[in-house]
């Protein structure tokens, strides 16, 4: 199983680095046969508070054929997230996956990036409740 883990500009470290985890210990733990690759716009991609992570595959290069999943951590508004996660490439991404009936995974506010594609219409969805509801989908 190959799962594509999307990095868009300032994205939460942390986020990330549980999906890099789980996935580990499932592959080197459990002996399941799944592996991550990274994915950014550019090669290298600056999450929030700068830390720069280096990307095995630029967005341009995806088929999502080669594909079993999409995974996608959360990220700062403040840095520049929703940049990349509201990007029209983005948003082709993530239906491209539904469209295959492919599972995808998003932490705290990825949730907007498939609300923003339609994927979500009609259905329940929640996100991180952050300031009281502050932060909403708009």
């Amino acid at each position: 199983m190959k799962v594509l883990l999307l990095c868009a500009k300032a994205f939460e470290t942390m986020e990330f680095s549980v999906f890099i985890d789980v996935i580990g210990w499932a592959r080197e733990s459990f002996g399941n046969d799944v592996h991550v690759h990274t994915c950014g716009f550019q090669k290298n991609v600056i999450s929030t508070f700068n830390v720069t992570v280096q990307m095995d595959v630029l967005i341009d290069e995806v088929d999502v054929n080669d594909y079993d999943a999409l995974a996608i951590p959360g990220g700062f508004r403040e840095f520049g997230f929703k940049e990349e996660a509201f990007h029209p490439k983005t948003q082709a991404l993530i239906r491209a996956f539904h469209e295959q009936g492919k599972p995808i995974a998003t932490v705290c506010v990825a949730a907007f990036a498939l609300a923003e594609s339609g994927i979500l219409k009609g259905k329940r969805a929640t996100v991180y409740h952050l300031d009281n509801g502050k932060t909403q989908h708009e």
